[in-house]
């Protein structure tokens, strides 16, 4: 049987808050509760956003959690380095791939410009990209450069994705009509999260990702990336966000989910407990360590809607 291989992969834009907790730990039980290996990846493509200094704290508030991994951040490993700002190689040569199979195409439509246009707005706010620039000539690329940078977009197919998520269910999308040709590498010459993410959970084996629900609407173009460029897809699984007692949705902008504050008001145990029960891992929010609830947890046992911390936990 293969060995499961999780991953925890935050974006070192800000201190850790609650919901990057909550993934964290749930993505460490479901490994350690399968006996399989933890990745901890820094996103951190655009390190003028995301300094080194804050990939350190995501370190510090893992090992007071008691949230361990086997290869990753300032350990190492077998691929290299797991900083995401210094893999910039790799991602080049796969990028030169698709580029080779002809499936790239250089994009000058600026942010206001797409949101302006008569394109699909998909319910979430997306806009799915209309192919302006898809089939310019040389000529008039050549005259576009002199006057602004590119991105990168790839070609994707009129093909449908399905796939069984393990909380969400069958989720299905067509890439043509719901996706659109999406940017592989922006025009200041960082590569995007979408090329980033399939070539660093191809590379290092993971089989199975755990993250938020806000991000099941990548998962069908990283599936078509995934088998593109010769990689196995591992299993997904989107959890449910995060509420506070009266239904609220918490976010980054709400200072007191910040670990640096969270530290001074809670013990580690306290904090897993009480997201333990927001789960439905446990049947009261009581003081329990990251590691005794490794015999308890299972999938099942969580809800696909939205979670909602106990009363009085603020």
């Amino acid at each position: 049987m293969k060995q499961i291989v999780g991953r925890f992969a935050p974006s070192p834009s800000g201190r850790m808050h609650l919901g990057n907790v909550l993934c964290a730990l749930l993505s460490w039980l479901s490994v350690r509760s399968q006996n399989g290996s933890y990745i901890l990846r820094i996103e951190d493509l655009d390190p003028e956003r995301c300094p080194r200094a804050y990939a350190d704290l995501i370190e510090d508030d893992l090992d007071w959690l008691g949230l361990d991994w086997d290869a990753g951040a300032s350990k190492g490993g077998l691929d290299g380095s797991y900083y995401q700002s210094e893999r910039t190689a790799v991602y080049q040569t796969y990028f030169d791939q698709l580029e080779r199979a002809g499936l790239l195409y250089p994009c000058f439509c600026s942010r206001a410009a797409l949101h302006a246009a008569s394109a699909p707005h998909l319910s979430d706010g997306r806009v799915i990209y209309a192919g302006t620039c898809r089939d310019l000539t040389p000529e008039q690329i050549a005259q576009k450069r002199r006057q602004r940078g590119a991105a990168v977009r790839i070609r994707v197919p009129d093909e449908t994705i399905s796939f069984v998520d393990g909380l969400q269910g069958v989720c299905t999308e067509s890439l043509s009509a719901e996706c659109g040709d999406f940017i592989l590498r922006r025009s200041d010459g960082v590569f995007a999260y979408q090329l980033a993410v399939v070539v660093d959970d191809g590379r290092e084996g993971v089989t199975e990702v755990v993250r938020g629900r806000d991000l099941l609407g990548s998962t069908a173009r990283q599936i078509w990336l995934y088998r593109l460029l010769g990689f196995e897809p591992p299993s997904f699984i989107h959890i449910p966000l995060l509420n506070d007692a009266d239904g609220r949705r918490l976010s980054k902008r709400d200072a007191d989910l910040d670990l640096g504050i969270l530290r001074k008001r809670f013990t580690p145990a306290e904090l897993t407990g009480a997201l333990a029960y927001a789960a439905g891992l446990i049947p009261a929010p009581i003081s329990v360590r990251a590691e005794e609830l490794i015999p308890l947890f299972s999938w099942d046992k969580l809800p696909s809607g939205d979670l909602c911390l106990p009363d009085g936990f603020f």
